[in-house]
């Protein structure tokens, strides 16, 4: 029962075993084995702990902004007060909305060290480098430099016409160059 309880968003070990005390269920029974009855008691306490005489400690959204009252809210309703609360504090641009609209921490912690988040000021990450021979560079993984064989093992080409890449601009051959 405690674990299958706990499972509900909103509903903690003290919250389900106080519960269950309150039924007189045992928290060591399988809820598979629960009577519609109890089942339907189980529900009413979830959605008005007030009413079982649960204490005012034990809920966990107490004296609401909006109407005042002390509730206990349970699965999605607590994500979207919590999201109503932080969007009226930017909207009042309090200083804890303006934390919440820049990511920093809310309740006083430090900042030096911790929470940092996003990424590294001045340092390149990540990327891949373009090999030397730019846009007519072969797409195997690597290019020859200045006549080294290329990383894969590859022999470099005679004159560069195999690579695809055009020959240079002083291409004649090396007899005619002597002169």
């Amino acid at each position: 029962m405690l674990i299958g309880l706990r499972q509900i968003k909103g509903i903690g070990y003290m919250f389900a075993n106080s519960m269950l005390q309150v039924l007189k269920i045992s928290p060591h029974q399988k809820i598979g084995n629960l009577t519609a009855e109890q089942v339907s008691l189980i529900e009413k306490i979830i959605q008005d702990p007030k009413a079982a005489n649960f204490p005012i400690w034990f809920l966990n959204r107490r004296q609401d902004i909006e109407t005042g009252d002390d509730m206990h809210l349970v699965t999605s309703d607590i994500a979207f007060n919590i999201r109503n609360d932080v969007e009226r504090e930017k909207a009042l641009f309090s200083w804890r909305g303006y934390r919440h609209m820049y990511g920093l921490k809310v309740r006083g912690q430090r900042t030096r060290c911790t929470g940092r988040k996003g990424g590294a000021v001045g340092v390149a990450k990540g990327g891949k480098v373009l090999p030397k021979g730019g846009a007519g560079a072969p797409a195997g993984g690597g290019a020859a430099v200045d006549g080294a064989p290329a990383a894969d093992g590859a022999a470099p080409a005679a004159d560069g016409a195999a690579d695809g890449a055009a020959p240079a601009a002083d291409s004649k051959p090396a007899a005619e160059k002597k002169e």
